[in-house]
């Protein structure tokens, strides 16, 4: 019988790949990918042992998935954001899941200097990013190492779509 527990794990990163690929459209009524080599495609990614590369690559995004009881949010931020340096991607976030709710309520977990990057990145002050996409401050103590923004995985998908687009846009100009 398999592990129970990387059972729930791999569920839960399925779902997330799968409700990140519906929202950007990069699936058809059916759930398959349009352009399975596209590489914008949210995919889970093949572990690779001590240099783990995170569960799932959402460019520029990974995307470290944990559906535990026991929250251990920094720690979770700092592993993503190691596997995102492995994996070659600027920015690694958490993903936790919220008990017995939907996969769009799932929470999205920022180290705070990932959050002003991206922030940086779209362009936005940091009253826009709250308003824009519903963050919400977790601070413990005087550490700002241990402080961390969280959004809903609904927001952080709309986050994402709105990195790619701006992104997209600022490569088409620069290109001219």
């Amino acid at each position: 019988m398999a592990n129970p527990n990387k059972q729930k794990g791999t569920a839960w990163e399925s779902a997330i790949r799968d409700y990140l690929n519906r929202f950007l459209g990069l699936v058809d009524e059916h759930g398959r990918l349009h352009a399975p080599m596209n590489g914008e495609n949210v995919r889970r990614a093949a572990q690779e042992g001590a240099r783990d590369v995170g569960d799932i690559h959402a460019a520029p995004f990974v995307l470290e998935a944990k559906n535990t009881a026991s929250p251990a949010v920094p720690t979770w931020i700092r592993q993503a954001e190691t596997e995102a340096r492995h994996a070659g991607f600027p920015y690694g976030v958490a993903v936790r899941k919220v008990r017995g709710a939907a996969v769009t309520t799932g929470r999205v977990h920022f180290g705070v200097r990932t959050w002003t990057r991206v922030r940086l990145a779209l362009g936005h002050t940091a009253r826009d990013m709250y308003e824009l996409y519903g963050f919400s401050i977790s601070t413990r103590g005087l550490d700002s190492g241990r402080w961390y923004l969280t959004t809903t995985l609904r927001d952080f998908a709309q986050l994402l779509a709105d990195y790619r687009s701006t992104r997209a846009e600022v490569s088409a100009r620069d290109a001219r």
